[in-house]
């Protein structure tokens, strides 16, 4: 029974959670960064206060996090927060908000993302307008005006969601597709 150690097993499992850890703590550095680019005292800058507390809660380590305000405030690193704007599955509006240190590149991945999901690229403020910050200075929003598509449409649209946060420069995504309504008397 050669390679099916439990050691193996374990092994494995690991690189998947390790993976999957790599990649949330990546996006939350990200967003420190992108923060701290206007003030890197949390004191006075809510934002970083806010990414800094959600780091936290995630285990990321204090030292990756201040070397995230460090690379920030010290190097000339362009790290540039962007919005999409784009049309999914049954017309659904989406705002993708992302952290890039390459806004071209970001651009075509995304497209590219589009593509391959039956999405649409939007023009700037084509979208933005159906939608409403979560919070005063938040870069979370919510539909001001949700809308009804078919499950199938939903589907589609939760792959290409899926798809678009596999990004490793892509913080959210929000819709305007409102869910839970389904099957009540």
């Amino acid at each position: 029974m050669a390679g099916h150690s439990h050691w193996a097993g374990i092994k494995h499992k690991k690189e998947i959670t390790d993976h999957k850890r790599a990649k949330v703590f990546s996006k939350l550095l990200a967003a420190i960064s992108a923060a701290a680019k206007a003030d890197p005292d949390p004191n006075f800058n809510p934002r970083l206060r806010t990414a800094i507390m959600t780091a936290k809660e995630l285990a990321v380590p204090q030292d990756n996090i201040n070397r995230a305000i460090t690379r920030a405030k010290e190097s000339g690193e362009n790290i540039e927060e962007l919005v999409f704007e784009a049309y999914g599955p049954g017309g659904a509006a989406i705002l993708i908000g992302a952290i890039s240190d390459n806004k071209n590149r970001t651009v075509q991945e995304i497209k590219l993302i589009l593509k391959e999901h039956n999405g649409k690229w939007a023009e700037t403020g084509s979208v933005r307008w159906a939608f409403e910050p979560v919070a005063k200075g938040s870069d979370e929003w919510k539909a001001k005006f949700p809308v009804a598509i078919s499950d199938e449409e939903k589907e589609a649209l939760s792959v290409l969601v899926e798809a678009l946060e596999e990004n490793e420069n892509v913080q959210n995504v929000s819709t305007n597709v409102e869910y839970g309504k389904e099957n009540r008397a």
